[in-house]
């Protein structure tokens, strides 16, 4: 069972705080939950799960402090679970002399390289964490979704492209959606997986996306995009994941905004479509 490490009231529901022993990780992980009032009002209801990957140098409770979901969790009965980004404790040398790499940027893949390879699980961390939830909160196994920011739009579209089975909607904002062409992608794969650059296919969404026969996500994807965001032209590059939901004939809406840019202001702006986006997918 994770320790709950303090909670708060918020909008009828509860805001928690958690600690466990990962596994996958093989350190302590914390990861916050946000619980709609529905879980108390109906203790025995399964209610739909929503996950939420967090952007780089970002925590746990960066989206439930900045985003503002909590209010439309609440009045749809959604819980709300955001991961940390990152192992925290590993010890490895050079592993917080980077803002990008290391501490805080994941990237929520497993790493085959050493020293990462030990302990930069994420990856595996998400699946097992998504047991954890199952098994410890009133969440439904059937109506599970994922969504994320920039890094976090990255982890989300992967872990939903490799298991679909497990994630029934996904969504982002302003995701990295083609990593293994862009600067932030080549550095934290070069790093973690290694210079043979056909490994890093497995994360990349929009290599993935390509290689889909079929549309995996029939109902849809929804990204957000600012058009006022500094890293769009270098690091985000969304055409290729529309490029590739074209080929695939995956329906896509992505949603270009004027004026918005990279943080948290621009999330929560959008954050209450995200959250009716995936209430409506899971049912």
């Amino acid at each position: 069972m994770p320790d709950i490490l303090n909670e708060h009231a918020c909008f009828g529901g509860v805001q928690r705080f958690y600690q466990h022993d990962s596994t996958a990780i093989g350190l302590p992980m914390r990861f916050s939950v946000y619980l709609p009032p529905a879980a108390q009002q109906q203790p025995d209801r399964q209610l739909p799960v929503l996950f939420y990957l967090a952007g780089l140098t970002c925590t746990e409770e960066t989206f439930m402090i900045k985003a503002g979901a909590q209010r439309v969790a609440a009045e749809l009965g959604v819980i709300l679970v955001a991961p940390d980004t990152s192992p925290r404790g590993a010890n490895v040398a050079s592993e917080a002399e980077s803002w990008d790499f290391g501490v805080g940027a994941g990237f929520y893949l497993d790493a085959t390289e050493e020293p990462w390879a030990r302990h930069y699980r994420m990856h595996s961390y998400l699946l097992e964490l998504r047991e954890l939830v199952l098994a410890t909160l009133p969440a439904d196994a059937k109506r599970v979704g994922i969504f994320g920011h920039s890094m976090g739009g990255h982890g989300a579209l992967v872990m939903a492209l490799r298991h679909p089975d497990l994630f029934r909607s996904v969504s982002a904002f302003a995701p990295i959606a083609a990593p293994s062409q862009c600067p932030w992608g080549k550095k934290a794969f070069g790093g973690y997986l290694g210079a043979d650059q056909s490994s890093w296919q497995a994360y990349d969404a929009s290599v993935l996306m390509g290689q889909q026969d079929k549309a995996p996500f029939p109902g849809g994807i929804l990204i957000d995009q600012g058009l006022g965001d500094k890293f769009l032209a270098e690091q985000l590059l969304p055409e290729a994941f529309e490029a590739a939901c074209a080929a695939a004939g995956q329906p896509l809406e992505l949603r270009r905004h004027e004026g918005y840019d990279h943080g948290y202001y621009f999330i929560s702006t959008f954050v209450e479509d995200h959250l009716r986006f995936h209430h409506r997918q899971l049912g």
